[in-house]
């Protein structure tokens, strides 16, 4: 189905309007809109052709006839010469005009069915155009009373969101009186929060008072080390940070500290044991030659005694054992030297640190009362450094903990914020469209037919002007509205001086009553005329 305008463009375009082809006929839907306008597209799309165009040179021709001056017949007159012509060539006509009245009969006769087929095409369109009427007429009616109920249930909705967008607004500002007083919180300064009963966080407390006892306990620790141990160790503490609390071992330190006199010692004990072991390898050896010196002596004396007593016949006997015991003296020396070499000198060294070992175990025992000393002191100084640690621990663990509540409260803040904004948004999204819904459509720029007061209106104020325009517009209603306010304040003018010279006539009127009157009474009261 093609629209009015693209029918509207193909008889342009069949009439051969120049860059018809340029058109669009969708650009022109708007003029036919009204069914008055549809009818006229209707017939000027049936009737008009090209015979209808006028030429170039027809044109031509007229213009030319224009500057000449001559006079030009319209209206009656021109309907006059044209009846004074037809006579005239009735009688120059002959045959040829009958026959051209027949073909103009028969194309008469042609156009009346035509015309009668496009009566029936009109009279059912009309018929169909009246159902469309009453449908729509119905539908306006439809959408009349939807409109009514739209427009109450925006009123209802407007009323409703007035009351929360109040109840909002409450809320806003109590939301507000707080977030004023939790940044009081933060943004007060130091005398504020002083001069104020109660801090509102631990970190707005003063550990001013707990460092100065930390540090005066640290000086006391130093000092106590410092008398009671070694100096590597106190320096150790002096040189230690102050937030670094570990336990070292001291037990280095104290062998470096003691390692000269340990040495000494042990040297001291190594030489009283070489002592020790060569006195008695030397009284072990003169025992040995005391008893070795006896013994020969009791031999000699036994051996004289029997050479006294004996025979010298047992001579050789006496050297042959001489000899043998001489062989026997030589074994034992081996075995005394064996002795005295393997197995003396080890019994020895074991006999000499038996001797030693409560020497050894006494000064073990000092060192260890020494070292249960130390370590009992060391076990105090361990315990105040772990409860001075325990207490920084606690401390920074409730900085961390208050931060970490800080920033739980930020985040819930920012997404309070972000979920506000958002509102916000939807809220002018929302104010826009209700703003858009209750702004009135603009008119617009051709009057439909089925605006009534629009069309009646424009009847009103045009009149009976001849010149009736084909489409009607708001801005020629405008303009005629304009031209009749502008003739209402000339009339209104008019009317002013017209009462005013009304009111100088009416004055003069009553002034020549008034003389007209003592002329004819003067004075009296009977009538005073002559013939």
């Amino acid at each position: 189905i093609m629209s009015c305008g693209n029918d509207f463009v193909e008889t342009l375009k069949k009439i051969g309007y120049p860059k018809a082809d340029e058109l669009n006929g969708e650009d022109f839907d708007w003029l036919f809109e009204s069914s008055e306008d549809k009818l006229f597209l209707e017939w000027f799309c049936g009737n008009v052709n090209e015979q209808h165009v006028v030429s170039e040179k027809e044109l031509q021709d007229f213009d030319s006839l224009l500057e000449s001056g001559k006079p030009i017949l319209e209206g009656n007159a021109l309907d006059e010469v044209l009846k004074t012509l037809k006579p005239m060539d009735s009688k120059n006509s002959s045959q040829e005009d009958e026959e051209e009245e027949e073909e103009e009969l028969k194309k008469l006769e042609d156009e009346l069915q035509a015309l009668q087929k496009l009566k029936k095409l009109q009279i059912h369109r009309h018929n169909k155009l009246q159902m469309m009427v009453s449908a729509n007429s119905h539908m306006l009616q439809t959408l009349r009373s939807k409109e009514e109920e739209a427009h109450k249930d925006l009123k209802e909705g407007l009323e409703v969101f007035t009351a929360a967008n109040n109840k909002l607004n409450n809320e806003l500002l109590s939301l507000t009186d707080a977030a004023k007083k939790l940044a009081s919180f933060f943004t007060a300064s130091d005398s504020e929060q002083g001069s104020g009963p109660h801090p509102v966080f631990f970190s707005q407390l003063s550990l001013d008072r707990y460092l100065s006892q930390e540090e005066q306990s640290t000086a006391a620790l130093t000092s106590y080390i410092k008398k009671h141990f070694y100096q590597g160790t106190s320096e150790w503490v002096e040189k230690s940070h102050d937030n670094s609390f570990q336990l070292a071992d001291i037990s280095k330190q104290v062998t470096c500290d003691e390692t000269d006199e340990v040495c000494e010692e042990r040297q001291e004990m190594a030489r009283l044991q070489t002592a020790y072991i060569c006195a008695q390898h030397q009284l072990i050896q003169m025992q040995a030659t005391e008893a070795s010196m006896s013994s020969a002596i009791k031999c000699a004396e036994s051996m004289l005694q029997s050479l006294k007593s004996k025979d010298i016949g047992k001579q050789e006997n006496l050297d042959a054992k001489i000899s043998s015991l001489n062989d026997g003296i030589s074994t034992i020396k081996q075995e005394i030297t064996q002795i005295s070499n393997e197995e003396l000198l080890p019994l020895l060294k074991e006999n000499a640190r038996l001797l030693s070992a409560p020497v050894v175990k006494g000064y073990l025992d000092h060192q260890i009362a020494q070292q249960d000393y130390h370590a009992s002191r060391q076990d105090e100084i361990c315990r105040h450094l772990i409860r001075q640690k325990a207490s920084f621990e606690l401390i920074e663990l409730a900085f961390e903990m208050e931060l970490k509540k800080h920033k739980d409260i930020c985040c819930q803040l920012e997404s309070l914020v972000e979920s506000l904004k958002q509102s916000s948004n939807e809220l002018q999204q929302r104010l826009q469209v209700i703003t858009e819904q209750t702004q009135h459509a603009k008119p617009r720029n051709t009057i439909s037919s089925k605006d009534g007061f629009s069309c009646r209106l424009y009847q009103l104020l045009e009149g009976e002007n001849k010149k009736q325009q084909l489409l009607k517009t708001y801005k020629s209603l405008e303009q005629m509205a304009q031209k009749l306010k502008q003739d209402c304040a000339t009339v209104q003018d008019q009317l002013a001086a017209s009462s005013q010279e009304q009111s100088l006539l009416l004055s003069k009127l009553k002034s020549d009553v008034d003389t007209l009157h003592d002329a004819l009474y003067h004075g009296g009261n009977q009538i005073q005329l002559s013939s």
